[in-house]
């Protein structure tokens, strides 16, 4: 099949030849001509395919006729990242090309005040992220109730960024009397459920099953110890014959520590996270774009922002925490046909997240060969090489405490202790002997080892019985218990004793 059995204007068939295109993906094949329809469409494809384009090319056509009005856009495409939005916004460059349509990227770290000049114009796409655009309808800048066509792009990736209440939002202001496309690259129940709810009677596309790794990449993993990720990232890169390599990181601290690290060994090296200013994103981006980079260490903010044909490697320095995140990481490699490779460095405490990657993807990723620098066994934790090294506690102590349980357990009435040669350690005269954790009294009763001797019992001195008019009161041991309780009921019974006076046992007269 090709372009121009989709159904496309000569004008937009046009722009998708002088871009190379000949062939669609199997999600713009499929797509495409339910979108010319007017139909709602649920599009749920792997990272890489061509979603954007899917939704793209069929939208110039429809907005090729009509007139946007000032500060009302006529669509409206939402994006969880900048990165992505501009993404989307250069599409709309190369194939509307040969049409006159406006568009406005409205994104953090930019101008409002020229984004606001925008919207005053009109606009025919806007191109917006969920916190930008509330921002400028809160000022009253935008209307959203002439909006003919909205798509919801990422809708797993706004879902783990937590963008889902603020989409809802922008939907219910959203005129009802419109074409929805809803595009994902994998489907949870939540998306699922947000599909059901924005959508009406929708077409669904799915071209492969959800949470699925493009058959181009080539995708492998490395057991090593986590005190060695950077040293076995370098070994590793150097190994590979890497063009235009991605390493990702699940922290923005470790990604500028990351990248630093690698441009201080040589390599031609930048890093990209959320935190950046805009300019500087942007500015890295192009570097990167360009080959002046060569290593991008990124955060999963690029994880679907990018769209680069030429990515030959990614390089999972973190596993991720997400499964999903794994598809779409490694998405960034292998796009348009060619090939990739992606290579996972895992350690001890990454092996519960590992697993649910492998349970998601339904395969068994190969561990990569010793030869590219890294053990090709998993390390041993720390706690493992240090009782290797020596460091497990001494041989002799365990048992001592094994044979103190068993005397305390197994003492014969009437045996004396140290009867027996080191049958206990020795002691100095004087000394408190030590007696193992856990051990407690004989069976005969006697007193434990590490336990004071009891005071002998006396007569109170005539002084003391002299100061105090009633008797002392029975001295308790161990700080109470039932030996206490025992020695109270042999006391001496205080007050009124036996002898019950006539008055108490007089009946009661009831009224």
């Amino acid at each position: 099949m090709n372009f121009s059995d989709l159904h496309l204007s000569d004008e937009v068939l046009r722009a998708v030849t002088d871009a190379g295109y000949v062939e669609p993906t199997p999600i713009q094949a499929q797509a495409i001509p339910h979108v010319l329809m007017g139909r709602d469409v649920l599009g749920c494809a792997q990272t890489g395919t061509g979603k954007t384009a899917s939704f793209t090319l069929p939208m110039i056509d429809i907005l090729a006729e009509g007139r946007a009005r000032a500060r009302m856009p006529r669509s409206l495409i939402i994006e969880p990242t900048r990165e992505l939005a501009a993404q989307v916004e250069e599409n709309f460059a190369i194939y509307g090309k040969y049409h006159r349509l406006s568009t406005a990227l409205l994104i953090g770290g930019e101008s409002m005040s020229e984004q606001e000049r925008l919207l005053m114009r009109g606009v025919d796409v806007l191109i917006a992220t969920p916190g930008r655009l509330l921002d400028l309808f809160e000022r009253g800048q935008l209307l959203l109730n002439d909006v003919k066509l909205l798509v919801i792009d990422e809708a797993d990736r706004m879902l783990d960024m937590g963008f889902i209440p603020d989409v809802e939002k922008i939907v219910s202001l959203v005129n009802r009397n419109r074409q929805t496309l809803f595009f994902s690259a994998t489907m949870p129940p939540e998306i699922r459920r947000l599909a059901d709810k924005f959508l009406t009677n929708p077409k669904e596309v799915t071209v492969s099953r959800p949470a699925t790794t493009a058959e181009t990449v080539s995708q492998f993993m490395v057991k090593i110890d986590a005190r060695r990720k950077r040293d076995v990232l370098r070994d590793v890169i150097r190994q590979e014959n890497v063009t235009s390599g991605l390493v990702f990181c699940n922290r923005k601290r470790d990604v500028a520590t990351v990248g630093e690290s690698l441009r201080r060994d040589g390599f031609k090296a930048g890093y990209l996270h959320g935190d950046l200013a805009q300019s500087v994103r942007t500015e890295t981006l192009d570097k990167f774009k360009s080959g002046e980079i060569v290593i991008l260490v990124a955060s999963d903010v690029a994880a679907r922002g990018l769209d680069i044909d030429d990515v030959s490697h990614v390089f999972n320095f973190d596993v991720p925490y997400h499964a999903d995140d794994y598809v779409h990481r490694i998405g960034r490699t292998g796009r348009a046909g060619k090939s990739g490779r992606a290579i996972t460095l895992v350690t001890d405490d990454d092996a519960k997240n590992w697993a649910a990657i492998a349970r998601l993807i339904k395969q068994d990723v190969p561990a990569l060969n010793a030869d590219t620098g890294a053990p090709a066994h998993p390390a041993p934790s720390a706690s493992t090489a240090g009782d290797a090294a020596g460091d497990a506690p001494d041989a002799d102590a365990a048992p001592a405490k094994r044979r103190g349980r068993r005397r305390s357990a197994h003492s014969k009435p009437g045996a004396k202790p140290g009867a027996k040669p080191g049958a206990k350690p020795e002691t100095k005269p004087g000394a408190k002997p030590e007696l193992a954790s856990g051990a407690h009294a004989g069976n005969d009763g006697s007193p434990r080892r590490d336990a004071p001797e009891p005071a002998a019992r006396t007569r109170p001195s005539p002084e003391r019985s002299a100061r105090t008019e009633r008797p002392e009161r029975p001295q308790r041991q161990g700080g109470g218990g039932r030996r206490a309780r025992e020695d109270a009921e042999d006391a001496v019974p205080q007050g009124l004793g036996d002898h019950v006076p006539a008055f108490l046992l007089r009946p009661v007269r009831r009224a």
